[in-house]
């Protein structure tokens, strides 16, 4: 062999990645987990198959996380470079998952890569990506079923089993594929065919557009970088969303603007000096100016609590509901904060060591209570996930009552060129999931109205500004998935292994 298997195994890690948007390889993505799999297959050690597993997790997690890096950018507290040592350390802690996968699939293996070794596989990298998922607060970015998305058929499964189930059968049809040298056919032909009749399948579960003659969404993109939203800004960041916000009609129009563009306040009741010279009701008026009598804004902004002396106790990244009066309808305060950029974490211990939290501001956010709905007159029931909550495959819906679609707003500024495409595939993903529209609103793109089954209804490109206005999408009955949530994931996950193991025996 040239390279040494844990050389080999990083590169491979590395070229998986590629599946993921904005590449899209997803055949390289295939050949690459194959490929680790043959080598944790002839690892002499449990110890051995571990350390494959760890390198190509490093590797594959560096090169997935490489946007993470642009967020430092922003931050003077902290020089940009070590942007560079941080999307590393994310690697380093992330390959644990996959080491634990490698070593779990080992335990099951036999003289050669067979059904029961792929079987084994993909149970543990269903368990063990779950447990990424959950793991000190989650971290769920790109699941490996996300690669799926080009290919309609396929992505649609998650509708039945979940993103974290159509990971583990993708590992199971990878490593299928190290059945064909030895001209074992059966059991590729069987994951192929499967494959391939999943896809053929997509046009069967093609969900419906807007009613004709029904509400509109209107989707506005300011293409206002991070850099051009300073203190100072706020008036030109406003004009620009206004400009943007288009005209009233004969039907009712609910306007969607993005997070982090509106830094003005927009409640009342707090003590004057918080405001400054722009007066919430100022605010609101000026944004209910571009709507008909039936028409809402909804828009991200920051709510805040105070102590008996009259200073702030807690912040929320929310999102606020406008009416035509000028008044507030509704509020929804984002529950899954992301560490290290809306709270630092064991702050008592990073604080000293000169780390900060990546969004600018003198105080941490406080989480609100999730998943939520915003009842909203003439629009119905829409679910709020803010930005990073849509990537939690299974926590995007208020069970109790299932929304009309769920609003995404979300600010990509942070996220480099790669993050963006990601983020929108995987928001893609929970559409599918759920049976549910999904209404995109970003800063720079890429803003996007998603269909119930996932499809791309309409979307400005990353980087460019401009506006969309369609009729709210259908949505779909509730899917398997959407009853039953990541249980069905467990299910699968436990057939897998039970298949494994009674394979196992009969191999013994």
């Amino acid at each position: 062999m040239f390279l040494h298997p844990a050389l080999l195994s990083l590169l491979l890690g590395a070229v998986a990645a590629c599946g993921f948007a904005p590449l899209q390889l997803w055949p390289l993505t295939l050949l690459a987990v194959a490929g680790w799999a043959w080598l944790v297959h002839r690892a002499p050690s449990l110890k051995r198959a571990l350390w494959l597993g760890y390198a190509f997790g490093v590797g594959h997690f560096t090169v997935n996380n490489n946007w993470f890096q642009h967020a430092f950018d922003f931050q003077d507290a902290m020089p940009p470079v070590l942007g560079y040592f941080a999307a590393v350390a994310l690697a380093l802690y992330l390959a644990v998952y996959p080491a634990m996968a490698a070593g779990i699939a080992w335990r099951f293996r036999g003289r050669l890569p067979d059904a029961g070794y792929a079987l084994a596989f993909g149970a543990a990298w269903i368990a063990t990506e779950w447990l990424r998922a959950v793991m000190f607060t989650g971290y769920a970015w790109n699941p490996l079923g996300v690669i799926w998305v080009p290919v309609p058929g396929v992505a649609r499964m998650s509708a039945f089993i979940g993103t974290y189930a159509l990971s583990g059968l993708t590992l199971v049809a990878a490593v299928g594929l190290l059945s064909l040298p030895a001209r074992r056919w059966a059991f590729p032909a069987i994951a192929g065919g499967a494959v391939a009749l999943a896809a053929l399948s997509a046009p069967l579960t093609r969900a419906p557009d807007g009613a004709p003659g029904g509400a509109l969404v209107r989707v506005v993109q300011p293409d206002i970088g991070q850099e051009e939203r300073g203190p100072d800004d706020g008036e030109r960041v406003l004009r620009a969303l206004l400009a943007r916000s288009g005209e009233p009609g004969p039907v009712p129009r609910l306007v969607v603007w993005p997070e982090g563009v509106v830094r003005d306040l927009l409640e009342d009741g707090y003590p004057r000096y918080i405001y400054g010279d722009r007066l919430p009701g100022i605010m609101r008026r000026r944004i209910a100016s571009v709507l008909g009598p039936r028409d809402l804004v909804l828009t991200g902004g920051t709510a805040l609590t105070f102590d008996a002396a009259g200073d702030i106790a807690a912040a929320t990244n929310s999102v606020f509901a406008v009416d035509a009066a000028a008044r507030l309808r509704g509020r929804y305060d984002k529950a899954h904060l992301v560490p290290y950029g809306e709270y630092l974490p064991m702050k008592w211990l990073l604080e000293p060591l000169g780390l900060r939290r990546l969004v600018p501001g003198d105080f941490d956010f406080s989480p609100g209570p999730a998943p939520r709905n915003l009842v909203l007159p003439g629009f119905g029931a829409v679910g709020m996930q803010l930005c990073y909550e849509i990537i939690f495959s299974g926590e995007v819906v208020d069970r109790r009552a299932r929304p009309r679609f769920l609003f995404n707003p979300s600010n990509d500024a942070w996220f480099g060129r790669w993050g963006p495409p990601q983020h929108l595939a995987q928001a893609r993903m929970r559409a599918m999931e759920e049976g549910l529209p999904i209404v995109r609103a970003t800063p720079t793109g890429i803003s996007a109205v998603i269909a119930a089954d996932g499809r791309l209804l309409a979307s400005i490109p990353h980087e460019r500004a401009g506006a969309i206005e369609v009729a709210i999408p259908q949505a779909l009955p509730p899917t398997l998935f959407a009853r039953w949530g990541n249980l069905v994931a467990g299910l699968v996950a436990a057939m897998l292994l039970a298949g494994a193991i009674a394979i196992r025996g009969r191999r013994r």
